[in-house]
C-alpha cells in the first residue's frame, strides 16, 4: 500500500522561541522538585511522581511483518525483555482521590541499531504513553502555560484537592455525555477514575518510524484485561486504591497487551506539531506490530520502590529510527533530562540505561 507519509527532517517546524520555552518549563519543573524535595526528603520525578506498579515481561516483535512495518525495531521478529511502569502525572505524589491521567512507561532491552543523540551507548527503547489519544496542549508553550497552573498548585492543600477533583470528574462525565472531553479537566483532576489495567495508552505524539512516520499506541487484548476495560476503582479511604487494586490483578492474571502503532497518511490533517489533534482511524488504522507479555507478578513492594528510584523513562531514550517529532518532544528532551539529573543528584542514585532486567532484579 502506498500513500504514506515519508520521514524527512522538513516535516518538522521549529519555532525561533523554542529555547525559551524549554527555559520556561525547566524553571517550572525545578519549582515543582524544589518543592517536592523538600516535602519528602528525596528527589522525586516532576511528572509521573507516583508510581502505581512496576512489572517485567517480554516485548515480542511480530514475523511477517509488511515493507511499511517492518522499520526500525520493528524489521525482523525477536523477543526481547521489557519492564513498564504505570503512574498518574502529577509531580507530587496525591492521595488516589484526586483523579487524574494516567501515564504508562515501556522501556525494551537489549534494541541494537543507530541511537538518538544522548543515548548512544545505550540499549532501550522507551515508550512514553498517556491514556488519552492526544495531548492536552497544542504544543510546548501552551503545556508551559498548563505546567504553571500544576506547578502553583504542587504541596497545596490535598483535602482541597480532593474536593475539587471530585466536582471536576462531575463536569467532565457531563461534558462526555455530550460526545466531548476535555484534556484540561482531566488534567486538573477531572479524569475518570478508571482501572488502569484496562486503559488503552497512547504516545499522543508523532515519532519517526524508519521510512515513515507513525504514533503508538499500547492497547490491552488478554481476557483478563479485557474485563478491567471502564472499570472503576473505589479510592474512599483508599489514598493508595490504584496501586493496590492493579498489584492485585497483576499478581492474579498479569496481562497481554498489543504495541500498534497508526501511519501517517496526511502531514497537514495529520499534524506533526499540534499534538492535540486525533488522527483519523479511517484514514490510517492502528496496526499491531508487537505484543507485551506480563506473567503474573506483585506489582508493587520494597523491591519495586527501589527500582522506581533508579529507572528513568523519556522519549529520546531510543533508535534513530524512531526518533520523537514535534515541539513537545522536542521540549521533551532537555526537560526530561534536567528532571532525572535532578532527582539522581537529590537522591544520590545512579540513574543508567540497563541493559538487561538481571541489571535491575
Amino acid at each position: 500500500m502506498s500513500g504514506y507519509v515519508a520521514y524527512s527532517p522538513a516535516l518538522e517546524t521549529i519555532g525561533e522561541d523554542e529555547h525559551e520555552t524549554v527555559e520556561g518549563l525547566k524553571e517550572q519543573f525545578g519549582h515543582i522538585l524544589d518543592t517536592t524535595l523538600a516535602d519528602y526528603g528525596r528527589g522525586v520525578r516532576s511528572v509521573h511522581a507516583k508510581g502505581h506498579a512496576i512489572a517485567r515481561g517480554r516485548f515480542v516483535v511480530a514475523a511477517g511483518l509488511p515493507p511499511e512495518l517492518a522499520q526500525g525495531l520493528f524489521a525482523k521478529p525477536g523477543e526481547y525483555e521489557a519492564v513498564f511502569r504505570i503512574s498518574t502525572n502529577p509531580g507530587d505524589i496525591l492521595d488516589d482521590a484526586i483523579s487524574v491521567p494516567r501515564g504508562m512507561a515501556l522501556k525494551v532491552l537489549g534494541v541494537e541499531g543507530e541511537r538518538l543523540p544522548g543515548s548512544e551507548g545505550e540499549a532501550t527503547q522507551d515508550f512514553v504513553m498517556a491514556n488519552a489519544p492526544a495531548f492536552a496542549a497544542k504544543d510546548a508553550k501552551a503545556f508551559l502555560g498548563n505546567l504553571k497552573l500544576l506547578a502553583k498548585t504542587t504541596d497545596k492543600a490535598e483535602g482541597a484537592k480532593k474536593l475539587f477533583s471530585a466536582a471536576l470528574q462531575g463536569i467532565e462525565a457531563g461534558l462526555e455525555k455530550l460526545g466531548t472531553e476535555s484534556g484540561l479537566l482531566k488534567t486538573l483532576g477531572g479524569a475518570p477514575q478508571v482501572h488502569p489495567l484496562g486503559a488503552t495508552y497512547f504516545s499522543q505524539t508523532p515519532y519517526r518510524f524508519g521510512d515513515h512516520v507513525a504514533k503508538f499506541q499500547l492497547r490491552p487484548v488478554s481476557p483478563d484485561l479485557l474485563a478491567l476495560v471502564g472499570e472503576r476503582i473505589d479510592v474512599k479511604g483508599r489514598r493508595d486504591a490504584i496501586r493496590e487494586d492493579t498489584g492485585e490483578a497483576l499478581a492474579r492474571h498479569g496481562g497481554v497487551w498489543e504495541l500498534r502503532v497508526q501511519l501517517c497518511t496526511d502531514a497537514e490533517a495529520m499534524p506533526i506539531e499540534d499534538a492535540t489533534v486525533v488522527w483519523d482511524e479511517e484514514a490510517s488504522p492502528w496496526r499491531t506490530v508487537a505484543r507485551l507479555e506480563i506473567d503474573p507478578q506483585p506489582g508493587w513492594g520494597e523491591r519495586h520502590e527501589a527500582l522506581d528510584e533508579a529507572l528513568s523513562f523519556r522519549p529520546w531514550h531510543g533508535l534513530a529510527a524512531h526518533r520523537p517529532l514535534g515541539n513537545i518532544n522536542r521540549a521533551r528532551n532537555e526537560t526530561y533530562r534536567f528532571s532525572a539529573d535532578t532527582r539522581r543528584r537529590a537522591n544520590g542514585c545512579p540513574l543508567h540505561e540497563p541493559a538487561a532486567l538481571a541489571e535491575i532484579a
